[in-house]
């Protein structure tokens, strides 16, 4: 069977993330119906990231066997055309190898986080970004945000249901830059933990807001307690936006 790897963009509002569940229609089952409809025999599509309700990406990355051989862009037309109206496009559609795995072959994640800092209330990015109504200093959380980088026990910054088997993860980027009203926070590691990425920022924005110095918040690194983590950030504000292999 010819294995596809496919890059997919999606506005997470409304769907219950991006893996399928029980409680509502996500991502994945989205996608998995379009190519059923396309293939009956296509296998299960693994995604390179298992993103939260909410949570949008503009460069997820996915793997699914097909029973036939496809031309890569009659394959990505066909499945856009299955899934309309849905929120959810294929990109960019390639042949890849058999042993090409879009969560296990990755060396790299890379996530944005989208705050608007403003008075005024959101309109175009209601529901894409974090609306922060208090002045925050992007300096100060940068400089702060370094504290993070690394290889640490992220165990503050984990939600109380993850499943990974340890805390330990390497993070190898995390800026703050301010563009007018908005401050985005980049972010890149190999792995991370479930809602990391959220409980970073939720907590870099008590930095930024004066609530917090750096000093606190790698006390709270080294505390290794979910209770001493500052806040989780809405999902709306995330995005996961590239995958390297």
């Amino acid at each position: 069977m010819p294995r596809f790897k496919l890059v997919i963009e999606y506005d997470g509002t409304g769907y219950v993330g991006w893996q399928r569940q029980a409680n509502g229609l996500s991502v994945q089952e989205v996608i998995e119906s379009a190519l059923a409809r396309l293939d009956p025999s296509a296998g299960g599509l693994r995604g390179a990231g298992r993103t939260d309700a909410g949570v949008h990406a503009s460069g997820q990355v996915g793997h699914v066997d097909l029973s036939r051989d496809w031309r890569p862009d009659k394959l990505r037309e066909a499945l856009n055309a299955q899934m309309r109206p849905e929120k959810v496009a294929i990109v960019l559609v390639e042949p890849a190898a058999a042993d090409f795995d879009a969560r296990f072959s990755a060396t790299a994640r890379h996530y944005l986080y989208r705050i608007v800092n403003r008075r005024a209330p959101l309109t175009f990015d209601s529901g894409r970004a974090w609306l922060v109504k208090r002045k925050l200093d992007a300096q100060a959380m940068h400089a702060a945000a370094q504290g993070l980088v690394g290889r640490h026990d992220f165990s503050t910054f984990r939600d109380s249901e993850c499943q990974a088997e340890s805390p330990v993860r390497t993070l190898d980027r995390l800026d703050v830059v301010r563009k007018g009203d908005e401050i985005h926070i980049h972010v890149s590691a190999r792995a991370f933990l479930h809602r990391q990425v959220r409980s970073m920022v939720g907590s870099l924005e008590h930095v930024g807001s004066g609530k917090w110095r750096a000093e606190d918040l790698k006390a709270a690194l080294e505390a290794r307690d979910r209770a001493r983590c500052g806040q989780v950030a809405p999902a709306a504000g995330l995005y996961l936006i590239g995958v390297d292999y």
